[in-house]
């Protein structure tokens, strides 16, 4: 009888761990990588907003397009004069 007590005790215990394990390892693998990246994409739509609203409050276009120019070296990007274009990650030629 004390035997069977202590017999679930340790398998409810047992239970209550592995359970935890398995919502841990669910949370590390899937669910967190998932809301940090999410978070990621809003902070980037926010702050794009709000340089396209500041864009727009430029008063004539030569400042539009210096402002562009600054924001697309600074991405990483190559801004070509000719098109108004940055160009960002693989379309960058290299060489």
């Amino acid at each position: 009888m004390i035997t069977d007590k202590i017999s679930m005790a340790i398998g409810a215990a047992g239970g209550l761990a592995l359970g935890f394990a398995v919502f841990t390892t669910i949370n590390a693998v899937w669910w967190l990588p998932d809301a940090k990246e999410e978070a990621r994409a809003v902070e980037r739509a926010t702050m794009q907003a709000a340089t396209d609203k500041a864009v727009g409050e430029l008063s004539n276009e030569a400042d539009k397009a210096r402002f562009n120019r600054r924001m697309c070296r600074e991405r990483g990007g190559m801004y070509l004069n000719s098109t108004g274009k940055c160009l960002e990650g693989a379309t960058v030629p290299h060489g």
